[in-house]
């Protein structure tokens, strides 16, 4: 399908007046834009519009879908690729800038001329995104948690808010958890549940004299045993442009993660089933079942999703060079990894 095909509205000069509406009367949520999308939540539903040259076209989703989606674009500054709320909205980053889009990776829709795509700078779109999260968040509902622990407080009428849960100061590794200057362990935060048979116990570290403070380890499976966030990678080990970013999976991912990249898995505890999709037309690609030792590549031209009814570990090895989306888009890489 042709980019060209859906239409576009005009590029926005950076600007950060986030356009709201008034609380409703009747459920006390503000409605929101973001160049000419429309965003209008009610007790149950988000409700988001866009032109087409047949009109304002509308589309709904579950409120806590979109909520949970929208977080995740916020935490992970609109991430590596696309991020696809659903088959119908989601988001582009182009590192800079970033595109909105409805229907453009719905095959029906732009193949009838009904998608819709539009830039922002990325600081003015973020700031639409955040008062959303802000204001659309009742008290008791976090979007990263799991829906065993934080339950159905996402509907109905406003009820206050959940700054403290939207509002997580994000891991910045430098290097390694625990170093000296670096991102904290988790010590302070409680065993989530599902892990509490995961040993607790620290590495013990032996060094040669003279090279004190120049070895470091942990015990990763403690780590992420307190993580209190569920499909939100952190990075825990950095090598230039290499990534490892372990995080813990429980319920389905929120997003359809397309990739502008090619991603590793490695499952290191329980399991997570895949869907993989092509991130074009959205057409099925693969199913898999990952289990504890079992590696995949996610490669650069699809979307996936997934989905683990226990609480699981997975590594997600990232490869952060800049330069990737366009020698993929170019074709001077080929989408997958190796070649047998």
């Amino acid at each position: 399908m042709p980019e060209s095909a859906a239409v576009r509205g005009p590029a926005r000069p950076p600007q950060f007046n986030v356009v709201m509406s008034e609380p409703d009367p009747k459920t006390g949520f503000r409605a929101f834009e973001l160049g000419q999308f429309h965003f209008l939540r009610d007790d149950y539903f988000v409700h988001l519009s866009w032109p087409t040259p047949q009109g304002r076209l509308e589309h709904r989703m579950s409120a806590d879908a979109f909520l949970r989606s929208l977080m995740r674009d916020v935490a992970w500054g609109f991430f590596y690729g696309w991020v696809n709320f659903d088959p119908m909205f989601g988001s582009r980053n182009l590192y800079g800038r970033v595109q909105f889009f409805a229907g453009r990776y719905h095959e029906a829709y732009h193949k009838a001329g009904l998608s819709y795509v539009e830039e922002f700078d990325s600081p003015f779109a973020m700031a639409t995104c955040k008062a959303i999260l802000r204001d659309w968040c009742s008290a008791g509902f976090d979007p990263f948690a799991a829906p065993e622990e934080t339950g159905s407080t996402w509907a109905g009428p406003k009820n206050g808010d959940n700054i403290e849960a939207i509002e997580r100061t994000r891991v910045a590794t430098k290097r390694m958890p625990g170093m000296s200057g670096d991102s904290p362990l988790r010590d302070d935060l409680p065993v989530n549940r599902a892990f509490a048979d995961v040993p607790q116990d620290d590495p013990v570290i032996e060094v040669e004299p003279g090279f004190e403070g120049k070895l470091h380890a942990i015990n990763l499976f403690k780590y992420l045993s307190r993580s209190d966030v569920t499909w939100n990678p952190s990075v825990t080990s950095v090598c230039r442009e290499s990534l490892f970013c372990p995080t813990t999976e429980e319920y389905i991912l929120p997003i359809k993660h397309g990739n502008d990249r090619v991603e590793w898995f490695v499952q290191l505890t329980d399991e997570i089933e895949w869907e993989v999709e092509d991130k074009e037309t959205g057409k099925p690609r693969a199913r898999l079942l990952m289990r504890p030792g079992d590696v995949a590549s996610m490669p650069a031209d699809i979307r996936h999703q997934g989905f683990a009814t226990k609480r699981s570990m997975l590594l997600v090895w990232e490869n952060a060079r800049m330069d990737l989306p366009k020698l993929y888009e170019t074709g001077q890489l080929k989408p997958y990894p190796v070649e047998f």
